[in-house]
């Protein structure tokens, strides 16, 4: 008789040790892989920034995030690698001193925020056409561009 009640004891005793270690399980924090394009400032005055890149669908612009001086602005959710193009393209103004980091690959803005889909045709479609700086990933990931005052161009070079 004791065998047998030991017997079934044995499966409840093993579902509450497991719901147990489950349980602890759960409460450890998740940590999420990195897996985001960040621009970090690291001047002295906030700076906004705008992103444009490949997508599914064609060219695609976004903007605008604030990132704050010493800080950083997640600009891109998501893992980099998966992306169609290895490369991203960068705007930043810093509008207290006028400089701006940006390139000779032009997309679409607008002073609001914004999404726009296509590179071509800005003005006629009532945006402006800016100037973006590449940034290559190298097929990583994640990536983070730091904005230093030695990158940064007078406003009337764009």
């Amino acid at each position: 008789m004791t065998l047998f009640f030991e017997t079934k004891k044995m499966p409840v005793r093993f579902a509450f040790i497991a719901m147990i270690c489950l349980s602890l399980f759960a409460a450890l924090p998740v940590v999420a892989a990195k897996a985001d394009l960040r621009v970090c400032n690291q001047t002295e005055n906030p700076v906004a920034i705008a992103i444009g890149f490949k997508a599914e669908n064609g060219w695609q612009s976004e903007g605008w995030w604030v990132a704050e001086k010493e800080s950083c602005a997640l600009v891109f959710n998501g893992p980099l690698n998966e992306q169609p193009s290895q490369f991203f393209y960068l705007h930043a103004v810093d509008d207290v001193s006028g400089g701006v980091w940006g390139g000779r690959i032009y997309m679409c803005t607008r002073d609001k925020a914004f999404t726009i889909f296509g590179e071509k045709d800005c003005l006629a479609r009532g945006y402006e056409r800016t100037g973006f700086m590449e940034v290559d990933t190298e097929n990583n990931t994640d990536w983070t561009v730091q904005l230093t005052e030695t990158d940064l161009q007078p406003l009337e070079t764009q």
